[in-house]
């Protein structure tokens, strides 16, 4: 059994809270939040045993002996320290995204996790999506033809953070999804935005010299010349979350907002006559994909990496690291007007 403390009991801590204690391998020994009436909410909520120590104080995990990993979910400014402590004590790490806002810390964690031979995962939710899956499978069995260009659009009326921009709160969800579906990361990255809400930004983090941006465009190239745009906004009531790889052969969609049929890949290209380009092959296939909540493969996926002793491929702390690099490249970006940022290495 793996004796596990979720801290933070939020927006999105409740829900990991909600899984790791349907999960038969699992003891959910401590919750810690720093609100108090939120640890009331949720032993009510979930019934918790009387046994579950439920504190406001972190450090108070340290009197857990048989403590063997931590659930985090808490604003990412908090999330290196944490992280360091919960690693330092011997326990195994999920973390919600980002790992951290700076690259240099995010490395630090996980060289620290290696060297405890521990495991260090990273909650990026949408990569154990099975639409992100399935569309993994179809672009790299090379049905798209030769791979174009790619589009995202993330929008919503909120919710409209006070620690981190638009481009750290919702741009990593996509960065992440083009990266798997075409198994390479960006050689250079360019953003631009507007800020209308916050314009004094968080005094506490120099990533936001100019505010917290609520509108940015996103532009990702990768090694072979591929270019992804992504559109990111938290005060558009049109509420999107749509993405998209154009090739020669066709387009695939990922639209969480069609849950019925989220992946659909769009069948057509061109047949040259003189000099008319004429579509040809046109259809609509909607993929089946597998049944499945993505929080709920996270956690089954962190629980069997602590058993089988082995870091997971897909969401790992050096997969967070290098999101947490493209983002902070991103910034320099969105900083300097758009200037385009080479990223090291690539």
């Amino acid at each position: 059994m793996i004796n596990i403390a979720v801290v933070g009991v939020g927006r999105w801590g409740v829900h990991l809270l909600r899984n790791f204690l349907a999960l038969p391998q699992v003891n959910v020994v401590a919750v810690v939040d720093p609100h108090a009436d939120r640890l009331a909410v949720v032993q009510q909520q979930f019934n918790l045993d009387k046994n579950i120590l439920l504190t406001t104080n972190w450090q108070d995990l340290q009197q857990l002996s048989d403590l063997t990993a931590v659930a985090i979910a808490t604003p990412a400014t908090t999330h290196y320290a944490l992280v360091k402590d919960a690693l330092n004590w011997g326990c195994h790490v999920l973390a919600e995204k980002p790992l951290t806002l700076e690259p240099g810390e995010c490395q630090e964690l996980c060289q620290l996790a290696d060297q405890q031979k521990l495991i260090l995962m990273v909650d990026h939710t949408y990569l154990f999506h099975p639409a992100v899956a399935g569309g993994k499978t179809v672009v790299q069995a090379g049905k798209l033809g030769d791979l174009r260009y790619g589009y995202a659009a993330r929008t919503h009326l909120g919710p409209v953070r006070q620690d981190v921009d638009a481009l750290w709160d919702l741009a990593i969800h996509d960065i992440a999804i083009f990266n798997n579906w075409l198994g390479q990361t960006p050689t250079s990255v360019q953003a631009t935005g507007k800020v209308w809400l916050q314009s004094e930004g968080n005094k506490e983090i120099n990533h936001f010299p100019s505010g917290l941006a609520d509108l940015v465009w996103v532009t990702l190239t990768y090694p072979d010349g591929f270019q992804a745009h992504i559109h990111l906004c938290w005060l558009n009531p049109d509420k999107q979350r749509r993405l998209a790889v154009v090739g020669s052969l066709g387009t695939l969609v990922f639209d969480e907002m069609s849950p019925s049929s989220p992946l659909t890949l769009l069948h057509g290209e061109f047949e040259r006559q003189d000099n008319l380009f004429l579509p040809i092959n046109q259809s609509q296939e909607t993929l089946e994909l597998e049944k499945g909540e993505p929080l709920n493969r996270v956690c089954s996926t962190f629980v069997s990496s602590i058993l089988q002793n082995t870091p997971p491929t897909i969401s790992s702390g050096w997969v967070g690291t290098e999101l947490v690099k493209i983002l902070s490249a991103l910034t320099t970006s969105l900083n300097q007007g758009g200037q385009e940022i080479c990223l090291n290495g690539q």
